[in-house]
């Protein structure tokens, strides 16, 4: 089987987010960039897959901060391959980032075979919708399925569990080629030694493959951003049920809501 994992950067949440002067980004000097939560559960899934079926695991990112290291700790958690697209991913929308990710596999160096199977994070935090994956799918001409919780191969291709809403999940059969959009992985994803990573670094490469930069690099023009407004402080009624009722519509009664 041959898996492809794409793996995208985004900026860490638990470091603190500023905007930009420019007022519709997020400010870049002092940010802190991570690989995407559901592309590191893509990766997991894709190397659970290598190990019971066999197969080649390849990751594939466009260039951002730091993510030359998250690559090298793909190749020390046991991917085969490891390509950086040198488009920055800064400004990208993900309308233009699916294109330059379609013409990376429509040139030689990552054409799509009869067993190929492409991973993508069901959402970034840049990407809520999760629509990544299936216009990457769209370009490729491919099936997709998205907010996948367990892959397994079968006979026929593989049986892909799917969530939905209220707590249900579905069990598909999928033909390959496929695009699959990974809302978790069978198991948490592995951890890597430091030590290992670096002895990688030094052992290793990542293959860099040229593609244009797409002309059209916007499809959401941001108007504004910014931090939410500090809100009151919550009040807490006491009281018996009866006191607590009628405090409760005073307060409703002074702001105006009854």
């Amino acid at each position: 089987m041959n898996i492809l994992v794409i793996l995208k950067m985004v900026p860490d949440t638990v470091e603190e987010l500023n905007v930009s002067a420019d007022g519709k980004s997020l400010d870049s000097e002092f940010l802190r960039f991570k690989l995407n939560d559901p592309d590191e559960h893509a990766l997991e899934q894709g190397l659970i897959l290598k190990e019971k079926s066999g197969g080649k695991v390849t990751v594939i990112a466009l260039d951002a901060p730091e993510v030359d290291d998250v690559l090298y700790t793909a190749l020390a958690k046991g991917a085969d391959r490891a390509v950086k697209i040198p488009v920055s991913q800064a400004g990208l929308g993900t309308k233009a980032t699916a294109k330059v990710l379609s013409d990376f596999f429509s040139s030689g160096a990552g054409a799509v075979t009869p067993d190929t199977l492409v991973l993508v994070g069901t959402y970034a935090i840049d990407d809520l919708e999760g629509e990544l994956a299936p216009m990457l799918a769209v370009h490729l001409g491919l099936p997709y399925l998205g907010v996948v919780s367990s892959v397994a191969a079968s006979d026929h291709g593989l049986i892909v569990q799917k969530e939905f809403a209220g707590g249900l999940r579905g069990e598909f059969e999928v033909e390959l080629p496929a695009v699959l959009g990974i809302q978790s992985a069978e198991k948490p994803p592995r951890y890597v030694p430091v030590a290992k990573v670096r002895a990688v670094m030094k052992s290793a490469k990542i293959d860099e493959v040229e593609i244009p930069a797409p002309t059209d690099t916007v499809c959401l023009d941001v108007q504004r951003s910014y931090k939410p407004e500090a809100a009151g402080r919550a009040e807490i009624f006491e009281g018996s049920p009866e006191e607590v009722a009628d405090k409760i519509v005073d307060a409703l009664a002074k702001s105006g809501v009854i």
